[in-house]
């Protein structure tokens, strides 16, 4: 059992950090829909969810006992410390769903300084480069292709929430 606890303790960490944030999101939502929001395009939101539980359910049951790139997981705290930056720029705006609240202005700081939309690039690498830390290949080009198709779906409708 001692050679799994690495990969017990990286995964954990991801699923504990997803399973924390749940609750946050729902808390946002729903302060900026009480603050006059309205949610856009929630039609592919359940795919976000199964493709995100999907991809941690894969690494769950393929990564334990396989070999752990140093490097690689490196790079995937890296773009944590990239996750935290979106996360704590946004505040108690930043939330799982499309959620437009009339007169707002858009976040221009932080990563959004560089970035329209920093947090979909931390979770498309994160996607791609956790499998990988694993040497999942398949693994990361699967749900990247999975993950590619919805955000397409949901940035358009997002832009077009936003007015851009």
């Amino acid at each position: 059992m001692t050679e799994l606890w690495p990969h017990i303790a990286i995964l954990g960490f991801v699923t504990f950090q997803r399973l924390t944030e749940l609750p946050v999101a729902r808390r946002n939502t729903a302060r900026l829909l009480a603050e006059g929001g309205r949610e856009v395009a929630p039609g592919h939101y359940p795919l976000i969810v199964a493709l995100h539980a999907s991809w941690l359910l894969a690494l769950w049951v393929l990564a334990p006992g396989r070999a752990i790139s140093l490097p690689l997981l490196g790079l995937f705290f890296v773009i944590e410390l990239g996750r935290i930056w979106v996360l704590r720029t946004l505040g108690p705006r930043w939330t799982t769903r499309i959620i437009v609240v009339p007169r707002e202005k858009l976040v221009a700081k932080g990563p959004y300084r560089f970035v329209d939309h920093p947090n979909y690039a931390v979770v498309v690498a994160e996607i791609a480069v956790l499998p990988l830390v694993f040497g999942l290949w398949q693994v990361a080009l699967l749900f990247s292709v999975l993950n590619a198709a919805i955000l397409f779906v949901r940035i358009r409708a997002e832009n077009r929430a936003l007015g851009r």
